[in-house]
């Protein structure tokens, strides 16, 4: 391995484990904090999720920003911002400042993700991707086990408050980025990034697809754990240590999963995906047991691993310099539903929970349908199986 290789990959991991720690104290304290401080319904979580997603469908002006800003710096800034955004959630728990602050700490948290992938797809080489965004995976994980241990830790053993809590995860965010902004030197560009909005009609079933793993993961990332919280009353406790065990559980095994998909191939990684997540949130739907709730978050979020197939199959169908471009508009199209289903469902759930489950399942089938029409060996003249575009 080169040293040029070796530093862009520490970098990565390193601000990853940044983001990984704030993220993860922010989404771990959110459903209680929303419930206890400021008295938060169905109906307002989905609200707050749906602003928090304004800036994920609003990533793609990321592109306008890279014309002025190298992709490296603008990694290093919207971690500040990520941090900066958490830190504040705790200030004043009132409605207005939980919406404000948490667009603070989203506008940061989506352009990282955007420039984080792109800069993967484009420092990294096709045949080690998948593995390398397995380890990113496994740090993120090990990096959310710090995240939760300081929950447990500052809130269980200490008493503090929520604000220091959210200072401790935020400041830990701004630190890392500081940090690499000084001590990481500029990574040479491979190739020259398109500084516009590119929308190939070859990429359509990529397209297709991270447009339905938005709304999915909507159904997820809002609903799986409110259930928790609503249905099952846990504590912030046991919402710890079950964010502990899916981080844990993760950071031996996503390294695997990215090992497979490059053994397996993206066709049959999504498929597999696809078919677990629809079995899953038919769980959600029906289970009146806590214990089997907690069975099904784990697996659910161990299943989304297997995503990292679809940023593969991307790298391999597409142009070099379409990367930056498309990782910006890819996140907007992923975000689409985002907008709009955490209050559509919210105003669901307040009427029949489980229809919000059966929804989730009836996407992954979508979904399914959708991969099998990956090939085997996708690449950039071979899209697809049926509905190719010269």
């Amino acid at each position: 391995m080169n040293t040029s290789r070796k530093s862009a990959e520490l970098l990565i991991l390193m601000m990853t484990i940044g983001s990984a720690i704030s993220f993860g104290i922010w989404m771990n304290l959110l459903n209680n904090f929303a419930i206890e401080k400021v008295s938060f319904t169905g109906a307002e979580i989905g609200i707050l999720q749906s602003l928090r997603e304004i800036p994920g469908f609003l990533a793609f002006t990321i592109i306008f920003v890279l014309a002025f800003i190298r992709e490296q710096k603008m990694a290093y800034i919207a971690l500040i911002l990520l941090g900066s955004g958490t830190m504040l959630t705790g200030l004043m728990p009132t409605n207005m400042a939980l919406y404000f602050s948490t667009i603070i700490m989203s506008i940061g948290f989506h352009y990282f993700e955007t420039i984080s992938s792109s800069l993967t797809l484009q420092w990294i080489d096709k045949d080690k991707s998948a593995e390398f965004l397995g380890k990113v995976i496994a740090s993120r994980s090990a990096s959310s086990v710090v995240a939760f241990a300081l929950v447990w830790i500052l809130y269980e053993q200490f008493r503090l408050d929520y604000l220091w809590i959210y200072i401790a995860g935020g400041g830990t965010c701004v630190i890392v980025a500081i940090f690499c902004w000084k001590y990481f030197s500029d990574m040479p560009e491979k190739v020259y990034q398109t500084k516009k909005i590119v929308l190939r009609k070859r990429y359509w079933l990529y397209y297709a697809l991270q447009f339905m793993s938005g709304a999915r993961r909507q159904i997820f990332v809002v609903f799986a754990g409110f259930l928790m919280v609503e249905k099952f009353n846990f504590t912030v406790t046991e919402i710890s240590l079950l964010f502990l065990a899916n981080a844990l559980i993760n950071i031996p095994l996503a390294p695997k999963i990215g090992r497979l998909i490059s053994r397996i191939g993206e066709r049959r990684a999504l498929i597999i995906e696809y078919v677990g997540l629809a079995a899953i949130f038919i769980g959600y739907a029906i289970t009146d047991s806590a214990f089997v709730a907690v069975f099904l978050y784990i697996f659910d979020h161990l299943f989304f691993s297997l995503a990292i197939a679809l940023k593969t199959y991307f790298q391999k169908i597409a142009d070099p310099a379409d990367i930056a471009s498309n990782a910006g508009l890819t996140f907007t199209i992923n975000h689409i539903a985002a907008v709009f289903i955490p209050v559509i469902f919210g105003m669901i759930w307040m009427y029949d929970y489980s229809v919000v489950f059966y929804a989730g399942s009836a996407m992954a089938i979508a979904s399914l349908f959708m991969a099998i029409n990956i090939p085997h060996k996708p690449s950039p003249d071979n899209e697809v199986l049926i509905g190719k575009f010269n």
